[in-house]
C-alpha cells in the first residue's frame, strides 16, 4: 500500500478500496440494504486502525503534525476496550490518580496488553507533568 498524500483526502471518496471496517468488511459492502438485511453488525461500523494511520499520513503531508499525532493515537486506541479507555481518561483528570505509579501502571497496560505504545507514552508524559505540578492530590 502506498502512503496516501493530501490529494487522497477524503479517503472514502478517493481510495474507497483502501477503507475497511474494523471487521475487515470493505466500505462498499456497508449499505442500507445490507443493514436492513441484518448483514451489518456494530463491528462493521467501527473504524480500522489502518484507516486512521492513513488519515495521519494525509495530515502529515498537509503539514498538520498535531492532527497527524492525534490520528496516530486514535489508531492505537482502536484495539483498547471502551471501559479501559474511560478508566484511563478518568485517571487523567487532575486529582483523580493518587500517584505517578497509578498512571505508569495504566501506561503499561496500554503498551503491554493492547500494543498502544503511542498512547502509553502520552500517559507516561502526563504522569511526569502531574508529578511536577502536584496534580495527584485530591482537590475536591
Amino acid at each position: 500500500m502506498i502512503e496516501p498524500g493530501v490529494a487522497d483526502y477524503p479517503l472514502a471518496e478517493t481510495r474507497p478500496d483502501q477503507v475497511r471496517a474494523r471487521s475487515g468488511k470493505p466500505m462498499d459492502a456497508i449499505t442500507l440494504d445490507a443493514v436492513l438485511a441484518g448483514e451489518i453488525s456494530m463491528e462493521d461500523l467501527r473504524i480500522d486502525s489502518s484507516a486512521l494511520r492513513q488519515q495521519a499520513a494525509i495530515a502529515r503531508a498537509a503539514g498538520r503534525a498535531t492532527l497527524a499525532r492525534n490520528f496516530g493515537r486514535g489508531a492505537d486506541l482502536v484495539a483498547v476496550p471502551n471501559d479501559v479507555i474511560m478508566g484511563i481518561y478518568d485517571l487523567l483528570r487532575p486529582g483523580r490518580a493518587r500517584s505517578k505509579d497509578e498512571l505508569l501502571a495504566a501506561a503499561r497496560t496500554l503498551r503491554d496488553d493492547y500494543g498502544a505504545a503511542t498512547v502509553a507514552a502520552f500517559v507516561e508524559e502526563a504522569a511526569e507533568v502531574y508529578e511536577l505540578r502536584g496534580l495527584f492530590r485530591f482537590r475536591f
